[in-house]
């Protein structure tokens, strides 16, 4: 009888994952542990386990595996496993990318909506009863700028161009895709800058990312454009935002992820007029699990017919 693979689930709600092996036929081919996230496991689950799914591990732990062939991350970003100092050499590391399809989009397009549209002044202006008739900015004939045109950027584009938007942006290997007018590579990045009425970051932490919209790169927009960050927190310059909201360099921001999270109450960015903080809201979806899990389990099967997996991570790119 073939031994069956040791699979270490390292994450506080593991119901789905579980579900989704049995449902793919792989139960009787795997061993799985089961550990909540704030635990670390014993020296015998270090020893044994083979595949790895989890958020990033601390320092140490990796080499003290020896059987480990296979990390699943389960996020779509995976800087914190990047800057491991003593991160496996022959570990493949694959990463959640695309798992945010369902949710992020559509909470992008909210942001646009939101910022385009009068609905936050009606709101405030119920509170005192007060009538006060305001023009809805129209979406149609507005250029869209997307720096990051991955999967996410993908679809928030398809949707974006069935709005009336027009839709440009970067992409590390520029190619034509559909719902995108203009795909440029990041050296022509001041470009999208320029005839973007919406700039949307939605690039990896890297870097060469770090900092990238700074007061130089701020001051390439449009002074009546809006700046949405629902990819990293580490992408901007936070004083050189302020100051440029602050000064009309640029309409406003609404920003999804901060360098540190929660935001500290100290931050500029709370009491800054023109900037909006979400409370990380764009990529959670109520069964995200459930979302996970069908990448995790079909990456699970080809790990165990020796198949090459799905949504490896470059570790030269950084994601």
């Amino acid at each position: 009888m073939t031994s069956r693979t040791h699979v270490l689930l390292w994450t506080d709600s593991t119901a789905a994952y579980l579900d989704a092996i049995k449902a793919a036929g792989l139960d009787d081919r795997v061993v799985v542990d089961t550990l909540p996230r704030k635990e670390k496991p014993s020296a015998e689950q270090m020893a044994r386990t083979e595949a790895l799914m989890g958020y990033g591990p601390p320092p140490g732990l990796l080499p003290a595996m020896p059987k480990l062939r296979w990390a699943q991350s389960l996020t779509a970003g995976v800087e914190g496993w990047i800057a491991l100092p003593d991160l496996p050499a022959n570990l493949v590391l694959t990463c959640a990318r695309g798992t945010h399809r369902e949710s992020m989009p559509e909470n992008i397009i909210g942001a646009l909506l939101y910022v385009a549209k009068p609905y936050a002044a009606a709101v405030e202006n119920q509170k005192q009863r007060k009538w006060a008739h305001a023009t809805a900015q129209p979406l149609t004939g507005k250029t869209l700028g997307i720096l990051g045109l991955g999967v996410i950027g993908q679809e928030v584009a398809r949707i974006a161009a069935a709005l009336g938007l027009r839709v440009i942006g970067t992409k590390r290997r520029p190619e034509p895709m559909a719902n995108v007018t203009d795909v440029f590579p990041p050296e022509r990045t001041p470009e999208v800058l320029a005839q973007s009425d919406f700039l949307l970051l939605l690039l990896p932490a890297t870097k060469e990312t770090d900092n990238f919209i700074n007061a130089e790169r701020l001051a390439m927009m449009k002074p009546t454009a809006w700046l949405l960050n629902f990819g990293r927190g580490h992408l901007i310059e936070d004083d050189d935002l302020v100051a440029a909201v602050k000064a009309k360099k640029i309409a406003g921001a609404m920003l999804d992820v901060f360098r540190k999270e929660p935001l500290p109450a100290e931050h500029p960015f709370w009491t800054t007029e023109g900037i909006i903080v979400l409370p990380h809201i764009g990529g959670p979806h109520p069964q995200r699990d459930e979302i996970v899990a069908r990448l995790f389990v079909e990456n699970l099967g080809r790990f165990l017919e020796g198949k090459p997996l799905k949504e490896v991570v470059d570790r030269a790119a950084g994601y």
